[in-house]
């Protein structure tokens, strides 16, 4: 029987964890340092295989930090545990990239203040992200939370004002991104603000603003429009 290869096979100083600690991180390929993400390989197949096959199947970093949770878990090797290992590492380098200002009372009124306070953390999505600020009575935010993309069911009127309601928001702002780089409001933005509306209403929840934003720079306000 033909023994299967893993990473122990490797000398010593090749394998990645050893590596690093000789060279350091960057001096790891994309690859390697899948592998020590990853951590070891599944019956049948080493941690080096299943590395190589997340790569051959998004193509690079960018689409790897974008595939959902069930799309990296659809790799053989991947389950729910790993997969969910990489998508915290991606955020915790996106959030990095994207330091969290401080909104406690931040004045908010206007689209472009809005957009400042967002932009860092949903512009370079390659998928929409929806996501929810709450205000105060004074119109200052008091908490921000990403709710999902905005293409799924993850984004229901509950789910957003369950969290405005937990921080007893007077009113709320929602804010989503368009990969495509046009800001314009679409048909289904439109009835699914109008949706959230209705249901703001019910709770007594105001919706003071809903602003689309782009990595371009560029954002469409609900409210400066006249559609809210």
């Amino acid at each position: 029987m033909t023994k299967n290869f893993t990473i122990n096979d490797l000398p010593k100083e090749e394998r990645p964890r050893e590596r690093l600690f000789e060279l350091g991180a960057r001096a790891l390929s994309t690859q390697e340092l899948l592998q020590i993400i990853l951590g070891r390989g599944i019956a049948g197949e080493s941690v080096a295989v299943t590395a190589q096959k997340i790569i051959s199947k998004f193509g690079n970093l960018e689409k790897i930090s974008e595939a959902s949770i069930e799309e990296l878990s659809q790799i053989k090797g991947i389950g729910l545990a790993k997969a969910a290992q990489i998508k915290s590492v991606f955020e915790i380098a996106r959030r990095m990239n994207s330091p969290v200002k401080d909104c406690k009372n931040k004045d908010l009124s206007n689209p472009e203040a809005v957009y400042d306070l967002i932009s860092g953390r949903i512009k370079d999505y390659n998928k929409e992200h929806f996501y929810l600020i709450s205000l105060n009575s004074r119109g200052h935010s008091v908490g921000e939370i990403s709710i999902g993309t905005i293409n799924s069911n993850l984004v229901h009127p509950r789910e957003v004002f369950g969290e405005a309601i937990k921080a007893k928001a007077v009113s709320v702002i929602f804010v989503h991104n368009h990969p495509s780089g046009d800001p314009k409001a679409s048909s289904n933005d439109i009835h699914f603000t109008k949706k959230l509306i209705e249901a703001g209403q019910v709770l007594g929840i105001g919706v003071q603003d809903h602003v689309i934003i782009t990595k371009n720079k560029s954002l469409f306000s609900f409210r400066e429009n006249k559609i809210i």
